[in-house]
């Protein structure tokens, strides 16, 4: 298998990009916070996106590379199969984050190192720009938990309240870089 990883332009994002690509997860267990304390329950579900979801998507990373944020994408034998995306704002009370807005991988090949190959991309190129930490608002199912735990991320020192309004199932984390 030959694998590109590059930067994506703005005219590239469109459906098109996503043809082979399958969001599909399914859930048995989510970590919920309970008494301050992230505890994993029962709650299955199948996350699959809709086209309306591809298309809210392909709005999100034209207006994130617009605004100077990165979309990077994973090309194992020419199609798109995993992405991650990072907005180019600073924020927090040291203005010290950077909003690590989505990273995802095909079904079929997750478990393989391409959410590892990704996030390290999306995390030297927020350092680069003068992130000292990457902000995660992390599904909470427990498979991307471990992910996430493995790639060294912790719980988030401040909470981003969009991203806890939006998504209250969501579990804040950071990645110091």
């Amino acid at each position: 298998m030959s694998l590109t990883i590059r930067k994506l332009k703005e005219s590239e994002i469109g459906r098109e990009l996503f043809r082979s690509f399958d969001r599909r997860q399914v859930v048995t267990q989510c970590l919920r916070r309970r008494n301050g304390v992230w505890q994993a329950e029962y709650a299955p579900f199948i996350d699959q996106w809709s086209e309306e979801d591809y298309g809210t998507l392909i709005c999100c990373l034209r207006r994130t590379v617009r605004s100077g944020g990165v979309v990077f994408a994973a090309f194992p034998d020419g199609k798109c199969k995993g992405f991650v995306s990072v907005e180019p704002a600073l924020f927090g009370l040291r203005r010290e984050y950077m909003d690590l807005s989505s990273l995802h991988v095909s079904e079929e090949l997750r478990g393989q190192g391409l959410g590892r190959l990704l996030f390290r991309k999306a995390a030297a190129w927020a350092r680069e720009h003068g992130a000292r930490k990457l902000y995660i608002s992390s599904h909470s199912a427990v498979e991307t938990q471990a992910f996430y735990q493995a790639m060294g991320c912790v719980d988030a020192v401040e909470i981003h309240e969009a991203h806890a309004q939006q998504e209250p199932f969501d579990r804040p984390l950071e990645y110091r870089l």
